[in-house]
């Protein structure tokens, strides 16, 4: 699945679950919203922080959502393979097939990016 269709997936799919969820899975996509607002950390961070946790759980929709996001908020090549390499050291070899996938979607990203691509989420 390319970028642009995980982003309408993704959106098509929370709008029905919204729709037809119950009050404890509106409460959950809130609390998910809303945990990676600023704070005492920054969004960067917490956005980073998902990243590393989604590699080690080895979620790969998780994964293009973080990247996505921290592509938005300005992560640099260099911040993104030091995460994956705690996201490594945490998880294990068994996240390296989720590494590979990451380093090509983070092609994807800057790609995208270079040719003025809105890659928002």
């Amino acid at each position: 699945m390319n970028l642009e269709e995980f982003k309408k997936f993704r959106e098509k799919m929370n709008e029905r679950i919204l729709e037809e969820g119950t009050l404890n899975t509106k409460r959950f996509f809130n609390l998910d919203g809303n945990v990676y607002k600023k704070g005492a950390l920054d969004e960067k961070t917490k956005e980073l922080m998902g990243l590393v946790a989604s590699m080690v759980l080895r979620c790969d929709d998780c994964i293009t959502y973080h990247m996505i996001r921290c592509a938005q908020l300005g992560v640099s090549d260099e911040e993104f393979f030091e995460t994956f390499d705690v996201a490594l050291i945490v998880g294990g070899s068994i996240v390296i097939p989720h590494l590979r996938r990451a380093v090509k979607l983070l092609e994807d990203i800057r790609e995208m990016q270079k040719n003025g691509k809105d890659v928002s989420i």
